[in-house]
């Protein structure tokens, strides 16, 4: 058994899993604190080695679902965390936390490559799309199960503003949404989404997730819209597949 761990990045907690890399499944319980407000990098790696400090039967290296365009460890954006992320050495600073190699990934792109492995995506071809809601809306598309990373497809214009302004999970919550009135905002989000890829498949995920049978019937599309099979663990078990397959490479 290769146990990896696997910590995902939220705008209200970071969450961190062990991760079986062999059978790609979660081992244990996950365990969350909550995320700094805005995320500045200090207390962020303070809240990253209390994690890693908690699982120490995993000594291996340490994934990490990011909210904000990854390139190469380095977050390039800072969308729902402090402006201080963009130009940062994200896979430098969690390194530095675990005290073991630490590699970065987008946060939506690690859920979706989770789902598209061992969950709601597994052996789907063609154009599937994951979204997760949550603080803002996440996106990793996929075709015939190749990722094209970093599409960060939240800010996207909609009538005028941002679709995670429009119909994020925090929004929802905020403004005090019922599910019907979020859905129709939802709706008009997946409308977008599939005019411009034409997906045969949506993967919702995030947090709102683990409520799917409570508004999942309200959603319309032209694609198949099924909930994300590893729910909100989709995170933490692909910050720890990133993290296992990087370290080989």
């Amino acid at each position: 058994m290769s146990l990896i761990l696997g910590i995902d990045l939220g705008g209200s907690s970071i969450k961190a899993g062990v991760v079986d890399a062999s059978s790609v499944r979660l081992v244990g319980d996950i365990h969350a604190v909550p995320t700094p407000a805005g995320a500045p990098l200090a207390e962020t790696a303070a809240a990253l080695a209390s994690l890693v400090a908690h699982f120490p039967e995993c000594t291996g290296p340490v994934g990490l679902a990011f909210p904000a365009v990854v390139s190469h460890g380095v977050t390039r954006t800072a969308s729902n965390v402090v402006p201080a992320w963009i130009g940062a050495d994200a896979a430098a600073l969690l390194t530095a936390a675990a005290g073991r190699p630490g590699y970065v990934v987008n946060d939506a792109d690690a859920a979706g490559v989770a789902e598209m492995r061992v969950g709601a995506g597994r052996g789907e071809r063609g154009a599937v799309m994951m979204l997760t809601f949550g603080t803002g809306i996440g996106s990793a598309l996929f075709v015939d199960g190749r990722l094209w990373p970093n599409t960060e497809l939240g800010h996207l214009m909609i009538d005028g503003q941002e679709a995670e302004h429009l119909a994020s999970g925090r929004v929802r919550t905020v403004q005090g949404l019922d599910w019907p009135a979020w859905c129709e905002r939802v709706n008009l989000v997946l409308a977008r989404y599939h005019a411009l890829f034409c997906p045969d498949l949506f993967i919702i995920g995030g947090g709102v997730s683990e409520r799917f049978e409570e508004f999942g019937g309200l959603l319309r599309s032209q694609a198949r819209i099924v909930p994300a099979g590893l729910r909100h663990a989709a995170g933490v078990v692909g910050a720890a597949l990133y993290a296992s397959e990087s370290a080989r490479d």
